[in-house]
């Protein structure tokens, strides 16, 4: 197969080997890396129903040989009936993390593989949409082996999902998680994904399709109905970019954090740290996250609510007033409150120099926890991120789109390689995203070692309350120690968790080689030819 004129060369990755390995088979069938991705995209949505599902979200960043970045954005907004009032009618001060009402928001991802479809066609893509989804389908239907992370969430996160409408028939045995390499079977989930082969993407927001979705959201108390999904539209948007030390570094605008992504880096890039892994490379990381994270916490939200523009923040002399805030000895306090989630991230580049940083999420673990019978679909609880009083733009309203910690990032370096990367992890996200890219493009590491090497996080993740700065227990003990005597509330985790996130990411240089990388935290895998 490698050597028929068909074939077409290059490289993916994802946090489940099933995944990527359908995605490879794309390219080797001639198709191209948008058409990797979202045969990639289908099957996590199969293989790792915890971490994704067709019922939440989608962003997409997509060049092709270092032109501009479009930007796909596929996020719903929230139900024209989800407001403070229906909540207050409710019983509720704030939107509920699980269940219904925390289903509040249209499902945006479908949209965004529809979108993604028409612009491999401008592209020259040629496979059809019923093709792409066939490994996800065929997962669905014949069984996938459960993974540990599935079944440690599911335990862990089960007294909050139990009691959500189908969450036990789809995902519990017996009333109880399934035990790691179980077999696990979603029919309905394998039907749907068969319906929009056959129907295309449109089918999910104004057709059949759309109408069971209805009759099910409506049945389980969601305030989603059949006239919010019928008004959702994705959008191509430009993507926010800044320079930094040889490479131009782009991420996705509001709703999402992906402002903060970039700033982290631009500023940090400012301090003129000459050595990766020492004192002044993590405490340098982390205190421009907390300027990063101040802005973001202030004006980042709903696109058409913000007062703000977030291209301010990334003008070379507010970065730079913003870098002079950063005491290079000493930690800022820092008392922020931080958000949870989970998502996956993927990443494609075929050798046409076609590039996709693509990410998909359901927000925590399961979503909601709502599974819709008749048709498998988990929906997301994005819209728990909302806010029920105030005028800013977290502040519920009809269409309103929720605040994202989701963030597809790109880099297009000046020697003419182009790089894809990021990771699922909420909080995590911008501080996995500069870990890697600072230890691959800063400091000379491997791919795959920038990957692999110990990882922190400031703030919380994956449901936890504590907001300390944590780090992996493969640092030097005189690291850490020099972190807490700067002011740094340390705290020591495993030497691989997930809690770092599941970062990923590809390489196309100049020659036309690929270079691959997944998170051994993750159950991912680079493949490429």
């Amino acid at each position: 197969m490698l050597n028929t004129p068909r074939a077409r060369r290059g490289m993916v990755t994802s946090p489940h080997h099933l995944a990527s390995e359908a995605g490879l088979r794309v390219l080797r069938e001639g198709g191209n890396a948008i058409e990797a991705t979202v045969a990639m995209a289908a099957t996590l949505a199969v293989v790792y129903p915890h971490m994704t599902s067709i019922g939440g979200d989608g962003f997409w960043l997509v060049s092709r040989n270092g032109a501009q970045p479009i930007a796909i954005d596929a996020c719903g907004g929230a139900a024209a009936a989800a407001t403070p009032e229906f909540y207050a009618a409710h019983g509720h001060a704030a939107v509920p993390t699980r269940g219904p009402l925390a289903a509040n928001t249209v499902a945006g991802t479908v949209s965004g593989w529809g979108e993604a479809m028409a612009l491999s066609a401008e592209y020259g893509g040629k496979l059809p949409l019923s093709r792409l989804l066939e490994d996800a389908v065929w997962s669905a239907e014949h069984g996938f082996p459960v993974t540990a992370s599935q079944h440690e969430l599911t335990v862990g996160k089960l007294p909050e999902l139990f009691d959500a409408p189908g969450f036990a028939p789809a995902f519990l045995v017996a009333g109880a998680a399934p035990a790691e390499g179980a077999l696990m079977t979603l029919p309905a989930l394998g039907a749907t994904l068969r319906r929009i082969g056959e129907a295309g993407t449109d089918d999910f927001y104004r057709g059949a399709l759309a109408r069971d979705l209805a009759v099910d959201l409506a049945a389980c108390g969601s305030p989603v109905a059949a006239q919010d999904l019928a008004k959702h539209q994705v959008q191509r948007r430009a993507a926010l970019s800044t320079r930094i030390r040889g490479a131009r570094i782009f991420n996705f605008p509001p709703p999402t954090q992906g402002l903060a992504s970039l700033m982290i880096l631009a500023l940090f890039d400012r301090l003129g740290v000459a050595e990766a892994e020492g004192f002044a490379h993590v405490h340098g990381l982390v205190e421009s996250t907390k300027q990063a994270f101040l802005v973001r916490d202030r004006i980042v939200g709903d696109p058409g609510s913000m007062r703000e523009d977030p291209h301010t923040y990334l003008d070379p002399r507010k970065l730079d007033e913003l870098a002079a805030r950063i005491d290079t000895r000493q930690a800022m306090p820092w008392p922020q409150p931080a958000s949870a989630g989970d998502t996956v991230w993927l990443g494609a580049i075929d050798g046409d120099g076609l590039a996709v940083s693509f990410i998909q999420s359901i927000y925590f673990e399961f979503g909601s926890g709502c599974v819709l019978p008749q048709t498998g679909v988990v929906w997301q609880n994005r819209g728990a991120s909302f806010q029920l009083s105030g005028d800013g733009p977290r502040r519920i309203g009809a269409g309103r789109k929720p605040f994202h910690t989701l963030n597809p990032a790109m880099a297009h370096f000046d020697d003419g390689r182009a790089m894809v990367y990021g990771t699922m992890g909420g909080e995590g996200q911008p501080q996995t995203q500069a870990a890697v890219f600072s230890r691959y493009a800063m400091f000379g590491q491997g791919l795959q070692a920038a990957v692999t090497a110990p990882r922190w996080l400031l703030g919380k993740t994956w449901g936890e309350d504590s907001v300390t700065l944590k780090l992996e227990n493969r640092f030097a003990p005189a690291l850490l120690d020099a972190l807490r005597e700067a002011g740094h509330n340390v705290e020591t985790l495993g030497d691989f968790t997930s809690t770092m996130g599941h970062a990923g990411a590809i390489v196309r240089h100049a020659s036309g080689m690929f270079e691959g990388a997944t998170d051994p935290r993750s159950d991912g895998a680079a493949m490429g030819f």
